[in-house]
């Protein structure tokens, strides 16, 4: 299976799944293409250092979310993925490019789903909610993409507990550690080999 992982930032998941492909905890797979929508985004270093195709596309390289779409169908379908990974990837994506690909998109959300997910829950501002609200436990999430946000079906979840004293940057760090880095590669795993 050839998947494409979509990223915004510093691209720790993507790392972990990198790491997972290396070390054959995902098997089955190859990262055949890494896109931002950020150019100076350090996941593009990681995909070189790792060898692997990164593209900058920009929707402010585009007229419109149109053609910003066709140029993500074209160049993911151009790389022939069978999987588009969102690793937190900040962009909201067109229903043009979710129904092209549909049931083929999954996303990592830092939250246990429906808790803290939706319009504006994304990066810290998920872990300064639950720590404002007050629960006791929180984790990720590992979802299939549909027209809504974060509204798919849920492909696997990992709790983490929080503990006194935790920052929203604190926290963000624990989850990804015991949860996103675990969760987000098993599922690929599980889909490339046939059991999702």
């Amino acid at each position: 299976m050839k998947i494409a992982v979509l990223v915004s930032g510093g691209g720790t998941n993507l790392q972990a799944i990198i790491d997972a492909v290396a070390s054959g905890k995902i098997t089955n797979t190859e990262i055949a293409l890494v896109i931002s929508n950020k150019e100076s985004a350090f996941a593009l270093e990681r995909a070189k250092n790792a060898g692997i195709e990164g593209k900058y596309i920009s929707p402010k390289q585009f007229a419109d979310k149109e053609e910003y779409s066709k140029a993500m169908i074209d160049t993911i379908k151009g790389a022939g993925c069978d999987l588009v990974v969102l690793a937190g990837f900040l962009v909201v994506l067109p229903a043009s490019f979710v129904s092209a690909f549909e049931n083929k998109i999954i996303n990592i959300h830092p939250s246990l789903i429906p808790s803290f997910c939706g319009d504006g829950f994304y990066g810290l501002k998920v872990h300064e909610a639950a720590l404002a609200r007050g629960v006791k436990v929180t984790g990720a999430t590992v979802h299939y993409v549909d027209a809504g946000t974060d509204t798919g079906p849920i492909i696997g979840q990992k709790a983490v507990y929080i503990e006194d004293g935790d920052t929203p940057e604190i926290l963000q760090k624990r989850v990804m550690e015991q949860a996103e880095w675990i969760i987000l590669p098993k599922a690929i795993d599980d889909i490339a080999n046939g059991r999702i």
